[in-house]
């Protein structure tokens, strides 16, 4: 069985004594840690992915929403194990360090982590501009500033308010993904028969090139079911965190597969797979297909994208105060929690500031793929990590996966990894 460490010394690894600080405090329950991972998955991805998707996979888009949730699934139970047996904010770190005990592996999943949510927040918020000009006329510089800036106090006045107001704006999302479903429930009769005739066609025509599009669209799916490894780093703001914590975890990834695949059979019910590929705000034009005004669904898509990159800059500053307070990579004044709010504020001003200026400033495309590779890296290390620890011991107060999972979500991980190579590569 691995060793949980021990924090109550307030010591670093070399023994040395370390002042006594505030700490995180146990404020989430069941409810609103499902509903915070929740938002955290959907994010901005719904809205948006599948029209990539639609393009790759057609007709078939439903079915590759459902092979994407089985892969992420893996992962996310090992996820759902490990936050059990190590319940610690720095999540991923903390795991290969129990597994591997190798500083330089901590410290590179650790910064590669904080550097995709630094990077996604920055795209999403990019995006969020975008969508407000619709509404608000603003100069740009102005209205990713205002929003990041907002952003970042939420973040630094409690977790409880941060979770809080992702589980309000998950709501307005969830909403506004059921009022696509409700437009286009007249025209989903067919739709079970559609999809069955479609996958007998790819069957008995592979050269079609159809299921060559259904698993390239299911990678493309994929990356909207990233997010449920963010709640790792929530561990130690989760009350009963071993009970909790993985059944939120799977929960989550259950709730956003159900929600994507009846998303996913509305969309496709109503338009071609090719006007989908095509449109510039996919649900919108679903709903406007059927006569339905879009402008309440681009107004709530607005706060499910604000949600979206409150997450990725919760997560980022978590990570960056586990380094800090473990000194581990980052300087220990990061690491200090403020007395009052009990959050991150000196690692959440670094980070809000970094993603206010990329946001700004930077081209985010070949950082945005960067983000996906590490993300699959992390998914790598994270499945490799419970293999070892699962050879150690099986804790008893823990959940016990099967052993396979973690060697299928490894593989997998792999192998999506080396794809997105190959595509790159290929351009």
């Amino acid at each position: 069985m691995s060793r949980p460490r021990q924090r109550q010394d307030n010591s670093d690894t070399k023994g040395l004594p370390a002042p006594r600080q505030a700490v995180l405090q146990r404020e989430l329950g069941p409810v609103l840690l499902t509903l915070y991972g929740l938002g955290t998955i959907l994010g901005a991805g719904i809205y948006v992915v599948i029209g990539e998707v639609t393009g790759a996979a057609g007709l078939l888009t439903p079915l590759a929403f459902v092979v994407a949730a089985l892969v992420a699934s893996l992962s996310a139970l090992s996820f759902s194990e490990l936050t059990a047996r190590i319940p610690d904010a720095g999540g991923p770190i903390d795991y290969a360090r129990e597994a591997f005990g190798r500083r330089w592996l901590c410290i590179a999943i650790g910064w590669g982590l904080v550097a995709t949510g630094v990077v996604s927040a920055a795209t999403i918020l990019t995006g969020f501009e975008r969508y407000a000009s619709l509404f608000v006329e603003l100069p740009t510089l102005l209205t990713i500033t205002l929003v990041t800036l907002a952003l970042g106090g939420v973040a630094i006045a409690g977790m409880r308010e941060s979770a809080w107001f992702m589980a309000v704006t998950t709501l307005l999302g969830i909403g506004g993904l059921a009022y696509v479903v409700w437009v286009a429930a007249p025209a989903m009769g067919d739709a079970p028969l559609v999809l069955a005739d479609t996958l007998s066609d790819a069957a008995n025509n592979p050269g079609a090139g159809l299921l060559l599009g259904l698993f390239l669209g299911a990678f493309l799916a994929f990356y909207s079911f990233i997010g449920f490894e963010d709640m790792a780093n929530l561990a130690e703001e989760v009350r009963d965190v071993k009970r909790n914590l993985p059944r939120a975890i799977v929960a989550a990834v259950i709730i956003s597969l159900l929600i994507y695949a009846l998303v996913a059979v509305a969309a496709t019910s109503v338009l071609a797979p090719d006007e989908l590929a095509l449109a510039h705000a996919p649900l919108v034009a679903v709903v406007e297909a059927r006569g339905h005004p879009g402008e309440p669904l681009g107004l709530v898509s607005l706060f499910i994208i604000v949600n979206g990159a409150l997450g990725q800059i919760i997560m980022a500053t978590r990570l960056i105060m586990d380094m800090g307070r473990d000194r581990r990579g980052a300087p220990a004044v990061l690491g200090r929690i403020h007395p009052r709010t009990h959050t991150p504020v000196i690692a959440t001003l670094v980070v809000t500031v970094a993603v206010l200026l990329l946001a700004l400033f930077l081209p985010l495309k070949t950082l945005a793929n960067l983000t996906s590779a590490v993300m699959l890296a992390v998914f790598l290390t994270v499945n490799a990590s419970l293999i070892v620890l699962k050879r150690r011991g099986q804790p008893e107060d823990v959940p016990n996966i099967r052993r396979w999972i973690p060697w299928l979500g490894l593989a997998l991980s792999a192998g999506a990894l080396v794809a997105q190579g190959v595509i790159v590569g290929l351009g």
